[in-house]
């Protein structure tokens, strides 16, 4: 019975989110067409939205830990939930995104996502994509800002291990910016899939920053360490036990 009350409050708080989404974003309109810092502070308000409604509509608190970075950095986070972007954004005041093509087509969301800079790339031409925006950062027509990646390249569930791709490194060396790894436990409480949003505390914590500098290998190795150890960490303060290895 719980988890069929549950199940409905989970249902009602996601259909009110989207609703909220592109009404919103008509009240903020006017503001992001004669300013890019429209967009932002129609974006910030938004996720600050959905984190306040998931706290008493579903029982779900959000908590940010660490620093987050008010300059030109690299935002390297763990990725396993729709909500773990909520959370990053609600809290940087510049954030931008290296976004899949299509999403330039979403109504209102795309709009709003080019309003902001964040990087639209070709399904499966991610590299290629990489290598066009350092040129056009060198070239002075591109301003990165704070810039979000996933080092891992898609969302994971909880305990689910997958290897970080070399697009955060060669961003890290070309750009000789810090990078500021994050770690998430959000994933124990919104799904990758499914409606079920479950009551707890998800947190996005914001780790020692990784100044510029580094070897490829030394940046890569000390990246993975830092969002792997830290996120299982955080799952573990939330009761979440990572299986071990088959044998």
């Amino acid at each position: 019975m719980a988890n069929a009350v549950q199940w409905l409050r989970s249902l009602l708080f996601n259909t009110q989110m989207y609703v909220m989404m592109p009404l919103m974003a008509l009240v903020f309109l006017p503001y992001a067409l004669v300013s890019r810092q429209g967009a932002f502070a129609a974006v910030h308000t938004y996720c600050r939205y959905v984190r306040w409604t998931a706290s008493w509509m579903v029982g779900l608190r959000s908590e940010i830990r660490g620093t987050p970075p008010t300059g030109k950095v690299i935002v390297a986070a763990k990725h396993q939930s729709f909500f773990d972007i909520i959370m990053i954004v609600s809290v940087l005041p510049r954030p931008r995104f290296i976004m899949k093509k299509e999403l330039r087509y979403a109504p209102v969301l795309g709009w709003f996502a080019l309003r902001m800079g964040c990087i639209p790339v070709d399904r499966g031409k991610r590299a290629r994509a990489i290598s066009q925006m350092l040129r056009d950062v060198a070239a002075g027509s591109l301003e990165v800002g704070q810039l979000i990646i996933y080092p891992q390249g898609t969302r994971l569930a909880p305990g689910v291990s997958a290897p970080f791709k070399s697009g955060t490194t060669i961003l890290y060396r070309t750009l000789a910016q810090p990078c500021v790894p994050v770690a998430v436990n959000v994933g124990l409480f919104w799904p990758r899939q499914g409606v079920m949003r479950r009551k707890g505390l998800a947190v996005v914590e914001f780790l020692p920053v990784i100044p510029p500098g580094l070897d490829k290998d030394s940046f890569a190795r000390r990246l993975s360490h830092d969002i792997e150890s830290h996120s299982d960490r955080l799952m573990a303060e939330a009761g979440f036990t990572r299986l071990p290895p088959a044998p």
